[in-house]
């Protein structure tokens, strides 16, 4: 399979949907990183999409949808719902609630669970894709299933050429780590930190969140042990390098690369994936990637939980 490049115009949107609407995959970016889109409606193009990925057919996907609106045609919503979503939609927040009879959607998108993953994305390229698709669209990173996470068209040319139709280069993702995960179908809870920050949704919702999730039985994504890995091995909470290491800095901390040398949770959510990536080439077949310490707060969360399962063992 040849995979087209498109642009981000009303040519290439208007492709894409077509594609979409053929059961075909098509990569687009969100605001988070770019998504690996299939028909959540149509069983054989969500298989494809677990075939691409080489992703294990238990781990959940999320349904991508353009409105609140229509997230409601697939997800009971309750007022507490309803009011996060009107709160932080569209954005980075996927919401993981209970599944409506009948709603439509191929059973491999729930992984076989009674809830659904949901996301409004605030990327005016997503917005466009689906509104033009007219469909939900189930969409996880578009990489090699436990790699690293792509933020720009290339790095999905350079791991999924040839296995999906088409990629619409929409240039760098502005956040740079997946959507927040938070479960709503009982108590609330944080069942992926992310794009907003856990200390937001605790402060909409008036409560702690408890942390939730299982890497045996996950019920959204991202939740397995080892995952977002690069080839070479990593370090964390590194304040120098060892030899054989490429550092990757930040604040105080100088690197061979840099996350943020000023110290911005935000600018270094964005860089992540991609320094990842740069480092990666850099450490060679035989070299590691060390990581400076990452403050556990805000974003730094969600970069400290790519980090840690990065560095997990492999399985």
């Amino acid at each position: 399979m040849h995979t087209l490049i498109l642009p981000q115009n009303n040519d290439g949107v208007t492709e894409a949907a077509r594609l979409l609407r053929q059961g075909q995959l098509v990569a687009f970016p969100t605001e988070t990183v770019y998504g690996l889109g299939g028909d959540a409606s149509d069983d054989r193009a969500v298989a494809m999409i677990f075939d691409a990925k080489g992703r294990p057919r238990f781990n959940p996907l999320i349904a991508h949808v353009p409105s609140l609106e229509v997230a409601e045609r697939y997800a009971h919503f309750d007022a507490r719902a309803r009011a996060v979503a009107e709160a932080f939609w569209p954005g980075p927040l996927t919401l993981v609630l209970p599944l409506r009879a009948h709603a439509g959607l191929s059973p491999l998108v729930t992984a076989g669970h009674d809830t659904v993953a949901i996301r409004v994305p605030a990327h005016p390229l997503a917005q466009a894709i689906l509104q033009a698709a007219g469909r939900p669209i189930a969409a996880p990173s578009a990489n090699p299933s436990g790699r690293v996470s792509p933020t720009r068209a290339q790095h999905v040319i350079d791991g999924l050429s040839g296995r999906i139709a088409a990629v619409v280069d929409g240039g760098a993702s502005a956040v740079g780590v997946e959507s927040t995960i938070l479960g709503l179908a009982g108590t609330p809870q944080l069942l992926r930190p992310g794009g907003i920050p856990a200390e937001a949704l605790e402060a909409a919702l008036g409560m702690a969140l408890e942390i939730g999730g299982s890497a045996e039985t996950p019920n959204a994504p991202g939740q397995l042990a080892s995952h977002y890995a690069p080839g070479a091995a990593l370090r964390l909470n590194a304040l120098s390098a060892e030899p054989g290491e490429v550092l990757v800095g930040f604040g105080s901390v100088v690197g061979d690369l840099t996350l943020s040398a000023s110290g911005d949770l935000v600018e270094a959510a964005a860089n992540l994936f991609h320094l990842l990536r740069e480092a990666d080439l850099l450490a060679g077949e035989q070299g590691r990637i060390a990581f400076a310490p990452i403050p556990q707060q805000g974003l730094g969360r969600a970069i400290n939980d790519r980090l840690g399962r990065a560095a997990a063992p492999r399985p």
